[in-house]
Formats: C-alpha cells, structure tokens, sequence
C-alpha cells in the first residue's frame, strides 16, 4: 500500500473509498477531543450514526498544551473522559502525525483520522470526516439500525441550502468568534465582533421566517445543526466572557436559537453525551495564555445550559405532530 502525504498547506485529504481506503468495520481510529468544536462535530456524527463499535477512539486532554503540544492522558482515569492514545501509547499527539510522516512540521490537530492497517493518516480535515461517516459505513451497520442508516446529515435535496449556510456561517460565526477572540486590535476586535452577532441575528431571523421547523432546514438534523451546534454550545459557556462577545447571549438575547440548542442537547440522544463543559471550559481557559495569562477557569453560567421546560415540550410535540 504506497504512502500517502499531506497536501500542500499541511492537511490529509483522502477518502474512506478503495482502492487506498475502503470502509472496513474496526481498520480506522479517531483521535479526538472534547473541547475542540471542529472535532466535536465528528464526535457527533459518529454518535448519532451509531458508529462506535466500528471507529474506535483516542481522546486528548484539555490541557495542558505547552511543553510538547496536546497530550494524552498516562491513564484513562488520570482526566475523566480524556484517554490514553489506544494505538500506539503516545504521550503527544504530534507522535502519531510523525508516524505517518516523520519530516511533517504543521498544525497537529484533532479531528484525525488514522488508518490501522497500513499506518497512516487519512484525513484530518473535520469536514470531510463529517461527510464520510455520513454514508461510509451504512453497509455494515445491522439490522437494528435502520434509522443510523436512514439519517443522512448531508441529503441531496437540501445540499445547496446546505452549502449555502455554510458559505457564511463558517467564515462568521463557528471561525468568526476566534478572528473576534484573537484579534490584536480595537477595530479588528470590533469588526468580527459585530460580525459575529450579525450571523447570530440572521439565523435567529431564518428561525422565525420558519416557525414549524424543528431544526434549522426543517425537520430533519443536518449537517448545519452539527456544525452550528458545536459553536453555540460553548457560547455562553466560554467564548463570551474569553473572546469578548459581550454583547448579547444565546440564553439571554436569542430565543429561537436558545430552544433550538436546547432541543439538540436534551432531546436528541447521543448530543448531551459527546458534550463535555469542563473539558471546554478549562482548555479555553488553561491554553490561550495571550488572552488568559494566569489561567483561570471562570465560574458560570449556571447552569451551562437551562433546563428542559413544559412550554419547550409543548413547542417540541407539535413539531412532531
């Protein structure tokens, strides 16, 4: 089986199809964490898909990053929900990409994808993986799981609707709130600030243009409310006091979006359970020293995310009615 390098800009590429990568029960392994929302949203599709017995999994600790980068745990229970690397009993991660190419000098970042039977990264871009679980391993899933079969989170007939978000959300929302967080600048800060709560304003619009729909497209999940999720799931939790956005809160000022993020962790099996609050908390908050130097985990919102109501399930029902 030949070798198969990053890309140019660093990224694996490839796709769970033959002849180099065909889908197979148990020949690939997910590196993942909990705190990273690009890596959370394959973290989801594998759940929701139910495909934890074929893609087994390695998950880092929050912290800490410097001194060797993002690490595992020495053993399972030395984090709680963090792992040691099943593979190879790695202390790093960028151990691993140096196993699949020892002259690689990029970004070592989870979502990644490995391949265990010829030694090798397939893709670490969270995108594709997303989109490759989708349908790569429908085949094998059993007879109980026909509705893991049926979900599909990328469908054809709403593909350009899909697409269509994503060419504004990603940009402005799920990469905007960093431009925001990081930005060197009173008037870059400012920019992708507002940026920020002008994409949240447009969805919370979309919401109300489209009262009946139980998810963003309606009432099928999608791709969009996995993507989107991830993001606002660590809004009032983190991203407002550390990178600022101080405007407004998803609890607060964004009703149709609050319940809607309320629907997905508490009524949609398999969300509550990939969301860790404390691995979130304490990477945002223990890792970015430029912008939090003593590294101090704040305490709040509490609850991280509101209760389920009566109103939320009467909305909820006739919805499903």
């Amino acid at each position: 089986m030949p070798h198969h390098p990053p890309t140019d800009d660093g990224s694996w590429r490839h796709r769970l199809e033959p002849p180099s990568f065909p889908p197979e029960p148990d020949r690939y392994h997910l590196y993942l964490a909990f705190f990273c929302p690009f890596a959370h949203r394959v973290l989801l599709t594998r759940e929701l898909k139910g495909l934890q017995h074929f893609l087994p999994m390695s998950i880092m600790k929050p912290y800490p990053k410097e001194g060797g980068g993002w690490r595992f745990a020495a053993t399972d229970d030395e984090y709680p929900g963090s792992t040691i690397d099943h593979l190879f009993h790695s202390k790093f991660l960028h151990e691993v990409y140096h196993r699949s190419d020892p002259k690689y000098e990029g970004k070592y970042s989870v979502p990644m994808l490995w391949d265990k039977k010829t030694n090798q990264i397939v893709n670490n871009e969270s995108e594709d993986i997303m989109r490759m679980l989708n349908t790569a391993f429908n085949h094998y899933l059993p007879p109980n799981k026909t509705a893991q079969r049926e979900l599909n989170f990328y469908p054809s007939h709403l593909q350009h609707q899909i697409d269509e978000i994503n060419s504004w959300m990603m940009p402005n929302l799920n990469y905007g709130v960093y431009k925001a967080g990081f930005a060197t600048t009173q008037a870059s800060y400012e920019e992708h600030c507002r940026i920020v709560f002008s994409t949240l304003d447009r969805l919370e619009s979309h919401l109300s243009d489209n009262p009946n729909n139980m998810y963003i497209l309606g009432q099928d999940i999608t791709e969009i409310d996995l993507k989107l999720y991830t993001t606002l799931i660590r809004f009032d939790t983190i991203y407002q006091q550390h990178f600022k956005l101080m405007i407004g809160s998803i609890r607060h000022n964004y009703p149709r979006l609050h319940r809607w993020l309320k629907h997905l962790y508490w009524k949609v099996p398999g969300v509550k359970e990939t969301t860790e609050f404390k691995h979130i908390k304490e990477n945002y908050s223990k890792c970015q020293a430029g912008i939090n130097p003593r590294a101090i985990t704040p305490l709040g919102p509490d609850p991280d995310i509101e209760s389920w109501t009566e109103e939320d399930e009467r909305w909820r029902s006739e919805r499903q009615g």
